[in-house]
Order: structure tokens, then C-alpha cells, then sequence
């Protein structure tokens, strides 16, 4: 897709290019910008950039090298896109490389310590004029361009509930595994009654049915949504996060292995994220390539009415693991038409609008589609 504005001489480094969501923001940006398919096998990395076109470059770079700002310099690059997770545990000595080296830095992060303590390169960053940007994904960036598409509608908002619904026969990441797996059966504060309240990663099982593709079992999650919403968004009394896979036996199993965690009879659930992703196709049969999201808010509205809008986005074709992709997306292409001029170090609320996912959707030509409802 031609990108009006554009600068094919704009260079943009893709870290993990030629990984499971990697790969699908090469595809996007590959006639936006002058590509460099990026990771640590550099057979890997040329051969990706060969599909995309002889413009694109590939390179062997590993994100944890101490030479890394000079890499990047050699490279002229002018902005990083980095998908390589699991970000629990993660330094920012990516992102402060690339402060040093004068190019912007976008991430897919969803650890919330991650995403939320990006700010403390807001400094560093403003001085070398470049945007440093995390969780560039599903969360926070869809979750609050959703919120902000209908905030205008409450007087006052009390409640944001939201979860996502992968389908059984999408395409399962490790790292992402690993992340989600990370969290399993520990304690994390959730914003619950106007208070931080302790609660347990995969646990608090209970019924909710989206449309299309019906009722699931969900449990929690903890993402950075948690954290930055009761701030971003004042006098909200609850914010949670769910998560519901398609398939029962699936989220039962995440449930006992949570309560394990909690027994102390197993330490880190994220160990076993390569032996549960081989065991994840035998159930496919099970289930489907039809996912989604819910973000449920409910309010006041300016007529002192009580309010309620539940927005659910569906996915079908297994287009699911497209999502995380299109914030990166959309903000990689709006650097690169000069349509971004923000600088410092930020979560991604705010940069991206729901319209702006929808022009992103739509140039993908995917089946994702969604819906909102008013009570």
C-alpha cells in the first residue's frame, strides 16, 4: 500500500523481524520505509528481507550487545521497532541505546513494569528529541484508544472491565507464553472499590459470553493497564483485566497451575511455556480461529442517567495475533510521514486513535471487525 508522505528513505530496524509478530509488522511497513529485519540468526534475517523486497536489508543484531548504540549508528537508523519478549524482566538498555544513537524506540511490551516505569526516559529522551514508546500493542494502546473513542459519553466513569479472547487455532508465541505464564498464580494490585486490592494471576474463574463466539471462562491477568488507568483515567473505581481461552480444559489447566504457584509447590509457570505451547495444538481440534476483545465501561452519563457501553471486537480466520501488531504499525508509519511529533518517554496511551486502528485494519484487509453497544 502506497503511504502518502512517506520517506523510503526512512530507516526502520525491526528487532525479531523475522519472528511471530515481527514478521507481520515487516509486511506492513515493507512500502512505507526502507526496512532492517533484525535478529540473532542472520541467515534468518536476509532471507525475510528478500521477501519483502531488495530495498530491505537483513542483519544479525542482538539487543543485549554493549555495542549497541554504535550498531545502530552504522546502521543510520532512524527508529527501532522492538517485538523480542518476554518484557517481564526486561532492562530498558535497548531503549537507552537508542536515545544514545538519535533514533525513536517503539516496543510491544505488556509486562507492567516495564511499560509503566518507560517514563523514567522521558528526561534522556526529550533531550536527544526522540520518542521512546512502550506496549505499543493490544495493551495500553488499543484499550485506551477504545476508552478515549467513548469517554465522552459519562459524566462520570466508574468501571473499565476488559479481557481477550484468543481462539484455539491461532498461532501461539512462546515469548508470549512465557509472559502471560509469568504472572500465573502470583500476587499482583488490581484497582478494585476505589482501592488497591491484592488478587492472583489466573484465578477468580467466572462466565462471560461475547458476541459470535459465546460464553468462555475468565480469569486475571495482570498488565499495565492495571496500573496506569486509575491514574489516566480519574475517579474510576475498578479497572480489570481478564483473560478467557476458547478452550475449558485450557483455562482449567492455567487455573490449577496458578493454585500450585499459590501452594508454593511450583515457583515460575513460565517454565513450562515451550512444553504447553506443543501440548496447545492437540486441543485444536477443540476450538476455532475466532477471537476477540471486550472493553466494558459503565458510568453516569450527562444526564445523571446510568450508563453502559460494552465494545467487542471480533477476529476471525485466525487475524488474531494481528492485533498486538497495528499500534507499532500505526505509529511506525506516522514517524515516517512526520505525522508523530511527540517526544520523550511514554506508555502508548494517546498516540494512536480508534480511527487510526481502523485505517490500519482496513489497509491489512483482515477480518476484524467490531461492534459497540449502548445500555
Amino acid at each position: 500500500m502506497y503511504l502518502p508522505g512517506a520517506d523510503r528513505n526512512y530507516r526502520v530496524l525491526v528487532l525479531g523481524g523475522y519472528g511471530h509478530f515481527g514478521g507481520r509488522i515487516c509486511r506492513a511497513l515493507s512500502t512505507a520505509a526502507t526496512l532492517i529485519v533484525a535478529g540473532r540468526d542472520a541467515a534468518k534475517a536476509t532471507q525475510a528481507a528478500r521477501t519483502l523486497g531488495t530495498v530491505h536489508e537483513g542483519v544479525a543484531l542482538d539487543y543485549t550487545a554493549t555495542d549497541l548504540a554504535d550498531r545502530l549508528r552504522a546502521l543510520h537508523v532512524d527508529a527501532v521497532i522492538h517485538t523480542c519478549g518476554p518484557f517481564q524482566g526486561q532492562s530498558y538498555h535497548l531503549a537507552q541505546d537508542c536515545i544514545a544513537a538519535g533514533a525513536h524506540y517503539i516496543d510491544l511490551a505488556d509486562g507492567r513494569e516495564f511499560v509503566t516505569g518507560i517514563s523514567a526516559l522521558d528526561a534522556a529522551a526529550r533531550t536527544a528529541s526522540v520518542l521512546v514508546v512502550s506496549g505499543a500493542s493490544t495493551l495500553p494502546a488499543l484499550s485506551s484508544a477504545v476508552i478515549n473513542e467513548h469517554r465522552g459519553h459519562f459524566a462520570r466513569l466508574d468501571t473499565i472491565d476488559m479481557s481477550i479472547a484468543p481462539g484455539q487455532q491461532t498461532p501461539r508465541g512462546v515469548a508470549t507464553l512465557q509472559a502471560v505464564l509469568s504472572y500465573c498464580g502470583k500476587a499482583f494490585s488490581a484497582w478494585e472499590q476505589g482501592r488497591w486490592q491484592k488478587v492472583y494471576g489466573w484465578q477468580d474463574l467466572h462466565r462471560f459470553s461475547y458476541p459470535e463466539y459465546g460464553s468462555r471462562w475468565l480469569a486475571r491477568c495482570d498488565v499495565p493497564d492495571l496500573q496506569l488507568f486509575p491514574q489516566y483515567y480519574p475517579g474510576v473505581q475498578r479497572v480489570r483485566f481478564d483473560a478467557a481461552l476458547e478452550v475449558k480444559l485450557a483455562q482449567l489447566a492455567f487455573w490449577l497451575l496458578a493454585g500450585l504457584v499459590r501452594a508454593g509447590l511450583i515457583t515460575d509457570a513460565s517454565r513450562y511455556a515451550r512444553i504447553l505451547q506443543s501440548l496447545g495444538k492437540y486441543f485444536d481440534f477443540l476450538g476455532g480461529d475466532t477471537g476477540g476483545m471486550h472493553v466494558g465501561l459503565t458510568g453516569t452519563d450527562h444526564d445523571g442517567r446510568h450508563a453502559r457501553i460494552d465494545w467487542h471486537l471480533i477476529a476471525r480466520q485466525g487475524h488474531g495475533p494481528e492485533i498486538p501488531c497495528m499500534p507499532a504499525i500505526v505509529l511506525a508509519r506516522k514517524l515516517v510521514t512526520g505525522a508523530l511529533t511527540a517526544r520523550g518517554a511514554m506508555p502508548c496511551m494517546g498516540l494512536m486513535s480508534l480511527a487510526e486502528f481502523a485505517e490500519a485494519v482496513a489497509a491489512a484487509q483482515l477480518d476484524i471487525a467490531w461492534r459497540t453497544y449502548f445500555k
